[in-house]
């Protein structure tokens, strides 16, 4: 069964900019309601603002989803907005550069709470929401660095890879209820997520810029054409949606070297 996306009621958490802006404009076009929630509410209102010319009912929501008491009130507003949501998309995530002996325990620390653990109070939150709704769905994004660990992303690789198996339990946990789920891996995609990376004390800044350029050259995959795969995936409740030719390849090469793929893309790609 199809997800109907006209009528629906969606959260979209990271909603100010990049793949969240795109979801809330193409799913507003879809004649979707939508609870946008963001840190940044100058964007979030600018998105909204984008959204409601959809004529679709749009609020918006001060959200840091690194914050458990914010996550924890959120959906009782949305709900007298609202009256009920169906769709949960758990867009928001942060970078941080550095390797393991680079970066602090604060800096995983903070990374964690929003990648990961808004991930599970988002989802722990809404799902009693959800669970009222036939049908529902839930949309988790990882990333390809959720199904392969490069060297220095250690950290953000974990969070991605804790999503991954968070939301892959879950969906087995939901078979046969209302509720589906999809896990996302987009592979590089053009947003600021590595220009608005939290860099590692250790690392000077013109390190760190032509790190972010170099992402930049390898990111080619636009926020609105991530947004159209994902709510594509949404429709056909997909269980896993790969985003990208970079990251439909990155999966393929790690099922065909599941220990030895890092080797082959250092020899590849001339990493260091």
């Amino acid at each position: 069964m199809t997800f109907p996306l006209r009528g629906s009621v969606a959260v979209v958490t990271g909603a100010a900019q990049g793949i969240g802006r795109s979801l809330a404009l193409h799913l507003a076009a879809e004649g979707t309601a939508l609870a946008l929630a963001d840190i940044d509410t100058g964007r979030l209102e600018a998105t909204a603002a984008a959204a409601r010319a959809s004529g679709v009912e749009v609020s918006t929501h001060l959200l840091d989803v690194g914050a458990a008491a914010a996550i924890a009130a959120l959906p009782a507003a949305v709900l007298e907005r609202h009256g009920r949501v169906n769709l949960l998309i758990n867009n928001a995530g942060v970078a941080l550069m550095g390797t393991v002996e680079e970066v602090t325990l604060a800096d995983i620390e903070w990374l964690f709470a929003i990648n990961f653990w808004g991930v599970v109070r988002m989802t722990k939150a809404f799902l009693p929401v959800l669970q009222r709704e036939t049908p529902a769905h839930i949309v988790n994004l990882s990333s390809v660095f959720g199904i392969i660990a490069p060297a220095g992303q250690a950290a953000y690789s974990a969070s991605k890879f804790a999503v991954r198996g968070f939301s892959e339990a879950l969906r087995h946990e939901l078979e046969g209820s209302p509720v589906s789920l999809s896990v996302v891996h987009p592979g590089g995609i053009a947003t600021a997520i590595a220009e608005n990376a939290r860099v590692a004390a250790g690392i000077a800044p013109d390190v760190a810029k032509q790190a972010a350029a170099g992402f930049k050259q390898v990111a080619k995959t636009t926020p609105d054409a991530a947004a159209r795969r994902i709510i594509d995936g949404i429709r056909q409740r997909e269980k896993r949606i790969l985003i990208g030719g970079d990251a439909r390849l990155i999966a393929l090469i790690q099922r065909l070297f599941p220990v030895g793929y890092w080797a082959l893309f250092r020899k590849s790609f001339q990493l260091p």
